[in-house]
């Protein structure tokens, strides 16, 4: 493993290396790689694609160079920014209800780190899995801060972010939370209503594409089997 580091530390520089341990760790649960073994399956899918172009096609010497590229690539696209745009939309979903139950656990007169304890005691979800490695980093030494600030780093998504900074925000300068919390509940409200009328008016273009490509040709093939049918015999 030691040897593989050194590898990839020859290959890629260091800000890159950097970049997609951030990624990587984004990604949550969802990743089964740490960075050097994503750099090395990445780096082998492409040189296996390289010298399969060539073995196999007869312009190998042409198309395996494009092909490799494409495959460097999209490695990277669906091993990470695919992933955390699927993780990002299901957090968001997934925040509206924690925030709600947040928010009405400080009404009931908590502090914000017995809330966010009670809140992740009875709300299972991916969303609330991330707050609660925040409250057990707490048991280690660190400040409620520092453990919202190390959370802003293992989330990607630019909504709950600021939401997260806006709560750190609101306790180090001894601002009303509930009233933050309030506005930011409001607002991923008014987003998922958004997200469903977008769904809603993507569901016409679905329903014709469908009925192109499986019920126009069913229909040609009931008003012309007949004649077909005539002219076989």
């Amino acid at each position: 493993m030691v040897e593989q580091t050194k590898f990839i530390e020859k290959i890629y520089s260091k800000k890159e290396l950097n970049e997609i341990e951030t990624k990587l760790k984004c990604l949550g649960s969802d990743t089964k790689y740490t960075v050097t073994t994503f750099c090395l399956s990445r780096l082998t899918i492409t040189v296996i694609s390289f010298i399969l172009i060539i073995l196999i096609t007869d312009m190998g010497y042409i198309y395996a160079p494009f092909v490799a590229i494409a495959c460097y690539y999209l490695f990277y696209y669906i091993n990470i920014t695919k992933k955390l745009k699927i993780r990002n939309r299901r957090l968001e979903h997934q925040a509206l209800y924690f925030f709600e139950i947040l928010t009405l656990t400080l009404e009931s007169g908590r502090n914000l780190e017995n809330a966010l304890k009670v809140t992740c005691e009875n709300v299972d979800s991916e969303i609330s899995k991330e707050f609660k490695e925040a409250l057990e980093e707490m048991n280690y030494g660190k400040s409620l801060i520092e453990a919202l600030s190390d959370l802003k780093n293992r989330i990607s998504s630019d909504i709950i972010n600021n939401i997260i900074l806006n709560i750190i925000q609101t306790n180090r300068f001894g601002n009303s939370i509930l009233d933050t919390l309030y506005n930011e509940v409001d607002f991923l409200r008014d987003k998922e209503v958004l997200t469903t009328k977008e769904q809603i008016n993507k569901i016409p273009n679905k329903v014709s594409i469908i009925s192109v490509l499986f019920i126009v040709p069913l229909i040609l093939v009931l008003i012309l089997g007949p004649y077909l049918i005539e002219f076989i015999s």
